[in-house]
């Protein structure tokens, strides 16, 4: 069985200097279903991680980021129906503050909030971990230069 290849994503705003996180809601016919998730898909064959994760914001809300870059940690977990450990990269993405996501099907509804609200929403703790790294990170410090990824 081949490996699934998969990033997460978590899109963000600054509201003052108040972070405020995108989480989307699963439509009740998709996998999580009625769970407040970030943004997460599947690497395509000749697809980079970063690609992906880009693809998928555009695909899942029509945003494009003003900043998106790689963040230092990685989301693990064990899926039993596969029985695979996964390691998934993990990306972050600005967003100004003036745009609107449009969902596409996978999504019934979206919300922003700060990062307590949203690691209140989200179920799975490696994902209540990542909002908390990066919220520290973006509240506490310049992204370092290695981190940023061009957004094509």
């Amino acid at each position: 069985m081949s490996k699934k290849k998969l990033i997460d994503l978590y899109p963000y705003r600054f509201s003052g200097n108040t972070p405020e996180f995108l989480l989307c809601k699963r439509s009740s016919s998709k996998i999580y279903s009625g769970q407040w998730r970030m943004i997460g898909g599947k690497v395509k064959p000749g697809e980079t991680y970063w690609q992906a994760a880009l693809r998928e914001l555009r695909e899942e809300t029509a945003l494009s980021p003003e900043k998106f870059w790689a963040v230092p940690s990685i989301n693990h977990f064990y899926e039993a129906k596969s029985d695979q450990i996964l390691s998934i990269p993990v990306f972050a993405a600005e967003i100004n503050l003036s745009a609107s996501p449009v969902l596409n099907e996978e999504h019934s509804a979206f919300g922003w909030f700060d990062a307590k609200e949203a690691t209140g929403r989200i179920i799975w703790p490696e994902q209540q971990r990542l909002i908390t790294t990066i919220n520290q990170i973006i509240t506490s410090t310049e992204i370092p230069e290695e981190w940023i990824v061009p957004a094509e």
